[in-house]
């Protein structure tokens, strides 16, 4: 996730926070795509539709120069079922936790253990992302933690996979050419 770096004309839900304006004390931004984002978005995630996103955080300094930025994101959206193609209906609703510090800091290096091994923990915290420049888009932060939450592959809930399974595909495979040698027997 470095594409929050500063705003950007190509993305279609942006919400530019200055770093230098966050204090010690959290600030709570409210967001909420318009129609003209909502295609916008649609677009970028390849689905038929975004009913709505919206999003409330908190901004608050992490470390001396950092931000931390918490939350959730909600979102409605409509996509084709991969097996009939009809439309389907499905609701995001995420928690975003997420740290920045400036691009090149330490602090967005991964620290080694005591043994001197550096070792992801899945359910440990992220590394912190980087920005650059005096700016993080919030409204890409909020539009990528949606993204990741988007079912690859939406089936209408009454839809039956081995309904479609390719059992007439087996039936008409034409034998393998070796399959007349199994009976064959030597003299």
């Amino acid at each position: 996730m470095n594409s929050h770096l500063a705003a950007n004309d190509d993305v279609p839900f942006s919400y530019p926070v200055k770093v230098g304006h966050i204090s010690a004390n959290p600030v709570r931004i409210g967001l909420s795509a318009n129609a003209e984002e909502l295609k916008g978005l649609a677009k970028l995630w390849d689905v038929v539709s975004v009913e709505y996103l919206k999003s409330e955080l908190q901004v608050t300094r992490w470390k001396k120069d950092g931000l931390k930025i918490t939350g959730d994101v909600r979102a409605a959206l409509t996509q084709s079922c991969v097996v009939t193609l009809e439309p389907v209906s499905s609701v995001i609703d995420e928690k975003i936790e997420q740290i920045f510090v400036p691009e090149g800091s330490k602090l967005a290096r991964l620290m080694p253990n005591e043994q001197g091994e550096i070792v992801l923990d899945p359910d440990g915290p992220d590394i912190p992302d980087q920005f650059s420049g005096d700016t993080i888009d919030v409204g890409v932060v909020v539009a990528e933690f949606a993204a990741l939450a988007i079912d690859p592959y939406p089936r209408k809930p009454d839809v039956d996979f081995s309904e479609y399974t390719d059992e007439k595909a087996e039936a008409d495979k034409k034998p393998s050419p070796f399959a007349v040698l199994k009976d064959w027997k030597k003299d």
